[in-house]
């Protein structure tokens, strides 16, 4: 696989990938402060010199809620830990959402690894890449079973507790809403567009050929969003959005 280094992008483009950027940064906003907030408290929980528990993770509701509110493509936000930090549970989600009247309510798994019902959430990509390259990350879409039975996205952010990996603070946003944002921008590109995630995982289309949720092959995204600079790649444009980690891909006009 070889990708050739393309001309800086056109006008239209880069105020797509500004437009997506946005949009996200939004989003990425109330992971940070998630972050910090949790991040703060892990320090406080330490300098007492015991472990984390869950009734102290309670004192990030009031963030929380107050983000759901100010955030309007977040549906859920809160913190993921990562098990074995905290002294009374194997693992937690201090996670609120959204619900259909408007309001917020807590999610509530089975997160007993003995029970058959236990939600194993480490495997999952908004967890294991903050985790496994200590940077922010766009996962999905997917059908999110854990929390809403919807197809989203998940925006995350590793955290630390005294230089370890501590969990992950996240916010999910419904691919419907996504997508409402960021469609009539791509679809004023000369040439099919869409957006793919570093995995190459369709978040948002108007090109009919690859459709969200699915997978692009044959680039390495991960290196062009590493690149930080557009490159080609058998035809294809990839431009990287500033700050983010999704990448702009448009296929030859067929007109």
């Amino acid at each position: 696989m070889s990708l050739a280094t393309a001309a800086v992008g056109t006008a239209p483009e880069k105020s797509v990938t500004a437009g997506v950027r946005s949009a996200l940064e939004s989003v990425f906003d109330a992971v940070a402060a998630t972050r910090a907030d949790t991040a703060q408290l892990l320090a406080r929980v330490a300098a007492e010199g015991r472990r984390p528990a869950t009734v102290d993770l309670a004192a990030l509701r009031p963030g929380l809620h107050l983000r759901l509110a100010r955030h309007a493509l977040v549906s859920g936000v809160g913190f993921v830990a990562a098990p074995g930090l905290l002294g009374d549970v194997p693992a937690w989600l201090e996670w609120w959402q959204s619900d259909a009247d408007g309001g917020v309510r807590p999610l509530l798994l089975d997160l007993d690894p003995a029970q058959s019902a236990y939600a194993d959430y480490t495997h999952w990509d908004w967890f294991a890449l903050p985790r496994d390259t200590g940077e922010r990350a766009v996962a999905g879409p997917y059908v999110d079973y854990l929390c809403s039975d919807e197809y989203s996205l998940t925006l995350s952010a590793p955290v630390q507790m005294e230089g370890r990996f501590a969990g992950v603070a996240a916010a999910d946003v419904y691919l419907r809403h996504f997508e409402a944002a960021v469609l009539p921008m791509l679809r004023g590109l000369p040439g099919p567009a869409h957006l793919v995630n570093a995995r190459g995982r369709v978040t948002a289309s108007a090109d009919p050929a690859h459709l969200a949720g699915s997978l692009t092959k044959g680039p390495d995204f991960a290196a062009v969003l590493e690149r930080a600079r557009p490159v080609r790649f058998r035809g294809l444009r990839l431009i990287p959005c500033p700050d983010v980690p999704l990448v702009l891909v448009i296929s030859p006009s067929q007109g």
